[in-house]
């Protein structure tokens, strides 16, 4: 599958933020809801004057709740639109854009980039809390309460034997004709002197609430439901199961994507479209 840019065409970089509170997701939906990228796309064809939408490819198409700090698109623009814009773009999209969506850079990409399948790795944290009290409320909107103590070093624990490649279909919400053998690289959750617990959750790519259900697990195992083992017995298993709840979306942020080299974008590009089986890495986005 051939990703190269059409004549007369420039591939630029979207490096981008949003609160998930008022979107339902990333990607645009057909009964019209507000979503992050029909927002940017709009605002795009209105700064730019265009008669027709031009569409954004994402590192990882974010559910409805969920947050990003460090989320990147790709969007091909007419060589001659890029030119007349290019230089006040990213102003015009401030004063266009609503104020829960940012987009912090626009820069033309280099040869062979594409914002989903050149990725290595996406990096999320998920932020609970389990003070008796409650959350704060200016934190409230990214922090998920939980009401039973939780010992992190019992979630560590549960937490090492999920790493690496693995068939997550246990942790996935399936989909028709798509792998969930993912490679996940880290798992690890800190607590802050705030009583903050954030967990850092980094994989070459996620499937469908990948992240939410690993924290889910995890959460059971902290406040005592289960044993530090529990979590992997689920994995190997390789079936949903019913004790794992997806934790609620407005705890997750999408903080970072990494892409390697310019010089090995393209290769990365080819690798991540091939389907993977255990032992093959390649990568998408979703979560």
């Amino acid at each position: 599958m051939s990703d190269e840019v059409e004549p007369g065409y420039v591939r630029v970089r979207l490096d981008l933020s949003y609160d998930g509170k008022d979107f339902s997701g990333w990607a645009k939906q057909a009964r019209g809801q507000r979503t992050v990228q029909g927002e940017i796309e709009d605002a795009l064809r209105t700064v730019t004057r265009s008669r027709e939408t031009h569409e954004l490819t994402v590192a990882g198409r974010t559910d409805a709740g969920v947050h990003a700090r460090g989320q990147v698109a790709h969007v091909d623009l007419p060589a001659e639109l890029w030119a007349e814009h290019r230089e006040k773009l990213l102003k015009r999209l401030a004063g266009r854009l609503p104020k829960d969506v940012r987009v912090w850079s626009v820069a033309e990409a280099p040869e062979g980039f594409n914002a989903r399948f050149s990725a290595i790795w996406r990096r999320y944290a998920y932020r609970v809390t389990d003070h008796h009290g409650g959350v704060d409320p200016l934190l409230r909107g990214h922090v998920l309460w939980h009401d039973w103590p939780l010992d992190v070093a019992a979630m560590n624990e549960a937490a090492r034997p999920l790493l690496g490649e693995h068939d997550f279909a246990a942790y996935c919400k399936k989909r028709e004709g798509a792998t969930t053998i993912r490679t996940l690289q880290e798992l690890s959750l800190v607590r802050g002197e705030d009583g903050i617990i954030t967990a850092t959750v980094r994989a070459d790519a996620f499937c469908h609430n990948m992240v939410r259900s690993l924290i889910g697990a995890l959460l059971f195992v902290g406040d005592g439901h289960r044993p530090p083992e529990w979590p992997g017995k689920v994995l190997a298993a390789g079936v949903r199961d019913s004790a794992v709840h997806v934790v609620r979306p407005h705890g997750l942020t999408l903080e970072e994507v990494g892409y390697p080299a310019d010089a090995l974008l393209a290769a990365r590009n080819k690798e991540a479209r091939n389907r993977r089986t255990l032992g093959a890495s390649t990568g998408a986005g979703c979560c």
